[in-house]
């Protein structure tokens, strides 16, 4: 790219503030935008929809906006920025902001803002933004006012440079630009006064120096990992660096050390069992029968992507007090087990670099759990072949067996991460898993995902609850922009399903009420109003039709009823079953 007095929109003061600003962000490497109606983010809107290496999408509802954002970042590594008017529509992002930074996904986040004179005197639409995302932002700064002097703009595209570069790390997350504008907000003329300015600019020599930030690979000092050692590796949802590069790296750590690898469903690793060796897809269910968990405590642990969702696995690993490598390059901590934990300030192919390699004899503690794997994986599947009733995990079992290779999934929260990590098999089809486990809730789960099919090019598909679909109807708005298409695996149980399995499901009241919030929604009629195909599936094999086929285009919902309180029933006498197997 090379700018010059046509290729910025000089027409007047804010025009060209904002064409720069935008300018800097291409520079840097942003490529999508979203943006949401209003009237000061006008300068701001308008330069993003007329720059050609961007890709701007309009969304009405800020945090629907927020979260396609977020799904976008997550699936392209890349910072996606966000454009919102003045008001409250800044505080619609907060969600978003609080998933980014707890997943570490990167965003442009740019709230237009009134000036100085118009705020705290009743002015429309006008809050107190500065900060308002507190510390769930990476970064944050007010721009200065607009203004024509060379200074002005050197430290315009300087502050953008540096934010995008913070919203990729140390700590990546969303970075927060409060963006004040005087009028005019339209892009009228001035009277030539921006244009005689701009004219007398080198804008090539001006951007000249601006290229994409380059990730962040840091080599710590080797840690003290013996292969002999009784050691698991622990891949959780959330491995750091490019995909290919981090599966790579966990299978040449899995082979040089020769230690079991426990990998959340969540996780890629599991979709590529070809690769990585000593692989273990049922801990959950082993480690619930407390003489074998006895039998493998660990010696040592090195936890690659954060914690796995298994309740039952982290109170193990707290329970063994064993020595805990976590290795990631963010600078925070990440160890909500609070361990004798030393944290690997590294890239996962540096780590690799760094670790010796295992003798060619087998490791005893590594066949412990592979016997223990062979022992509860066939189990599994045998329940789910014969299985003719609708058991909510054989829907995940079931993604797992028949969705096109290489599919973009995206989980909701709660039970359907649960169900992955459960039940998820062992398999070379390179399923691409995508989840917000950073903060953990329900916001936003349909806008996320429809932000990862947006740019996936290829079909994707969202497995989700009934209540986080609900959480985020106003997501099917987004039906008209979306490139791609969006499969919607949607296990509609009436309510919270996750609540039956806690202590508070044996109280009623209130548990009916208050925590499983049973909702009556017609899916059918919903998907209707929004234009969105729907089908009510009547059994497995329509169901594995339906998920083995990909439309190319489009939303779609498939919708699976079941019972709720049987459901859970179920669950907890087939995990005790299948424990009961280790003897």
């Amino acid at each position: 790219m090379t700018p010059s007095d046509s290729s910025l929109d000089s027409r007047n003061l804010n025009t060209l503030w904002a064409s720069v600003l935008v300018e800097t962000l291409a520079r840097r490497g942003v490529r999508h935008a979203v943006i949401s109606p209003g009237s000061r983010s006008a300068p701001l809107t308008a330069a993003f929809a007329a720059h050609p290496e961007i890709a701007a999408e309009p969304v009405l509802d800020e945090r629907s906006a927020a979260f396609f954002a977020l799904g976008m970042a997550k699936r392209l590594g890349q910072p996606v920025a966000l454009v919102c008017t003045s008001g409250t529509a800044a505080a619609n992002y907060f969600p978003a902001v609080i998933e980014a930074r707890e997943s570490a996904v990167p965003l442009v986040v740019l709230t237009a803002d009134r000036p100085p004179e118009l705020r705290a005197c009743g002015s429309g639409q006008t809050i107190d933004q500065q900060k308002i995302y507190g510390d769930h932002a990476v970064f944050f700064h007010e721009l200065a006012l607009p203004g024509l002097t060379t200074d002005l703009f050197r430290y315009l595209r300087q502050t953008v440079a540096h934010a995008v570069a913070r919203a990729l790390g140390p700590i990546a997350g969303a970075v927060h630009l409060n963006v004040p504008f005087r009028d005019p907000l339209a892009p009228v003329a001035d009277g030539g006064e921006a244009a005689a300015f701009a004219h007398d600019i080198d804008w090539h020599s001006f951007f000249s120096q601006l290229t994409p930030p380059e990730s962040r690979l840091v080599a710590g000092e080797p840690p003290r990992l013996v292969p002999d050692s009784h050691g698991v590796i622990v891949v959780g949802p959330q491995l750091s660096g490019e995909r290919e590069a981090a599966l790579t790296a966990v299978a040449e750590i899995a082979r040089r050390l020769g230690w079991p690898v426990l990998a959340d469903g969540l996780s890629p690793v599991r979709n590529r069992a070809f690769e990585v060796p000593h692989l273990v897809t049922t801990y959950d269910t082993v480690l619930r029968n407390a003489a074998t968990a006895e039998r493998l405590k660990p010696e040592a642990v090195l936890c690659l992507g954060g914690w796995p969702t298994s309740k039952v696995l982290r109170a193990w690993v707290e329970g063994s007090e064993a020595r805990v490598w976590m290795a990631a390059e963010r600078i925070d901590n990440r160890d909500a087990l609070h361990g004798r934990t030393v944290h690997l300030g590294a890239s996962l192919p540096a780590l690799a670099a760094t670790l010796p390699t295992a003798a060619e004899e087998a490791n005893g503690y590594e066949r412990m759990w592979a016997r223990c794997e062979e022992k509860i994986r066939p189990a599994i599947d045998q329940r789910f072949l014969n299985e003719k009733a609708f058991f909510e995990p054989k829907i995940a079992w079931l993604l797992a067996r028949h969705l096109p290779p290489h599919t973009p999934l995206f989980v909701a929260s709660s039970m359907p991460a649960r169900d992955v990590e459960y039940v998820w098999p062992p398999n070379d089809r390179a399923v691409q898993p995508f989840s917000n486990r950073g903060a953990n809730g329900i916001d936003g789960t349909l806008s996320t995902a429809l932000g990862v099919a947006h740019v996936a090019h290829q079909p994707a598909v969202l497995l989700t609850g009934d209540l986080a679909l609900l959480h985020d109807s106003n997501g099917f708005l987004l039906r008209s922009r979306l490139q791609g298409s969006l499969t919607i695996v949607l296990v509609n149980n009436r309510g919270g399903g996750i609540f039956e399995h806690l202590p508070i499901a044996g109280f009623e009241p209130p548990f009916e009420d208050y925590f499983a919030t049973p909702q009556e929604a017609d899916f059918e009629k919903l998907c209707a109003a929004h234009g969105v195909a729907h089908t009510l599936v009547k059994d497995w094999p329509q169901f594995r039709a339906l998920i083995g086929e990909l439309p190319q285009a489009g939303i779609r919902v498939i919708e699976v009823r079941t019972d709720r309180k049987a459901d859970a029933a179920m669950r907890k006498a087939w995990f005790a079953e299948l424990a009961a197997l280790l003897g």
